[in-house]
């Protein structure tokens, strides 16, 4: 992967001028990458492609897994990467824990619901995304009926300002009748729920353990893994940012959905492409 475009002494252009130009937001040229040992970051990677094959595998048969593969880590190290990574098994379990304290559940709307028509649910969530030298987490919001990636952004922590930001970008250009998420905190916490709230958004979130509950957003991520990021091995945030940005273009307008009728996001979201064969239903 070459290196970013960016010369920080350019004797002509700023740095901000050389953004501009390349269409890279300033802020993502001076974020790092979070990181970890190499050794760490070679587990977590294994980790991640494991878990987009087997989501239901937990800590010891990730660890058991691993082991299979030549690593010698425990259960321990295993669990605590997991936990880094924000990922969990897929199965349900007991809440042995209450929400932080601010922190609201709310029932999950959309079982057996029919999805037939734009901006009635879109959803949201974060993912692990690998870097040779670090690593970042991806937030998107996709519309349900068409697949249309409404706006994504990039962070180095799980704080939940990144989902704030990225779901007021959202809403300022549309409204969901439903909005879906998982119990992570950063869904959970008041500033994140009231600005559904405010917005007279229905609010949905997954049942605990249960990622498939989100299983447009679940189908995305591997989508982005397999056809770029693990493709591309990105080395800085800079040239993670301009390469997302190029993928969701070609996600968002040029790649036929077969369960879209070959039409790609763009159409029916913007197109105003109406199918009787195009109705979702979720499980």
């Amino acid at each position: 992967m070459k290196r970013t475009l960016i010369e920080p002494n350019h004797p002509d252009l700023s740095i901000r001028r050389q953004c501009d130009l390349i269409g890279l937001n300033r802020s993502s040229f001076y974020m790092k990458a979070a990181s970890e040992s190499p050794l760490n970051l070679e587990l977590m990677r294994q980790i991640d492609e494991q878990y987009l094959k087997t989501p239901f595998y937990g800590v010891r048969r990730m660890t058991v897994i691993l082991q299979r593969q030549g690593y010698e880590v425990n259960h321990k190290r295993v669990a605590r990467l997991m936990r880094i990574m924000g990922v969990q098994a897929l199965f349900p379990r007991k809440n042995l824990s209450q929400p932080a304290q601010g922190h609201q559940i709310y029932p999950y709307l959309l079982r057996n619901m029919k999805i037939q028509h734009i901006n009635q649910v879109w959803s949201t969530d974060i993912t692990y995304i690998p870097m040779t030298q670090g690593f970042m987490y991806l937030v998107a919001i996709i519309d349900w009926f068409s697949r249309y990636v409404l706006t994504w952004q990039l962070s180095n922590t799980l704080d939940g300002a990144f989902c704030l930001t990225t779901v007021k970008q959202a809403l300022a250009n549309q409204q969901p009748e439903i909005f879906n998420t998982d119990q992570g905190a950063q869904f959970t916490a008041h500033d994140f729920t009231q600005c559904l709230v405010d917005a007279d958004v229905k609010i949905s979130m997954d049942g605990k353990g249960r990622a498939l509950d989100n299983i447009f957003v679940e189908r995305l991520w591997r989508s982005v893994k397999y056809e770029d990021i693990y493709l591309k091995n990105y080395e800085s945030v800079p040239a993670l940012q301009k390469g997302l940005e190029t993928y969701f273009q070609f996600y968002n307008h040029e790649r036929p959905h077969q369960s879209l009728n070959n039409y790609v996001p763009a159409d029916v979201y913007y197109g105003g492409v109406s199918s009787p064969n195009i109705q979702l239903k979720t499980s």
